[in-house]
């Protein structure tokens, strides 16, 4: 079994946005790895049921092998996997928390959004 404490992060796969992601999960809620699951465009992936198995799997793995105990669902400005409004990005953000929730993994579900100044924004 893994050592440390960890999160899981069902994010894009966009690579300006995996450090300043994982580096707010740690601050903020006390963990020492986070678990990336990533997708282009995953929010929408999540939001719409779509493409999920695979999702599932691995943030089952996150939660059974790492005992994960937070999954943060996340979207980002300007996302090529998903080129819709900042609008649409939240409201995608706040039903993949919805769904991943219905999961009932035991783990706290939380949305965030990452800015143009790549800040993260909770939901």
């Amino acid at each position: 079994m893994a050592e440390g404490k960890f999160a899981t992060s069902v994010t894009c796969m966009d690579g300006r946005i995996q450090l300043p992601l994982a580096k707010w999960i740690k601050e903020n809620y006390s963990v020492d790895y986070v678990d990336a699951i990533t997708e282009p465009g995953v929010d929408k992936k999540v939001a719409d049921n779509s493409e999920l198995e695979s999702i599932k799997h691995k943030v089952g793995i996150s939660i059974n092998a790492h005992k994960s105990e937070l999954i943060v669902v996340s979207g980002h400005y300007d996302c090529a996997g998903n080129p819709v409004s900042d609008d649409e990005h939240k409201s995608q953000i706040k039903k993949g928390v919805e769904v991943i929730s219905s999961w009932n993994t035991g783990a706290k579900v939380i949305g965030v959004w990452v800015d143009n100044t790549w800040n993260i924004n909770v939901l």
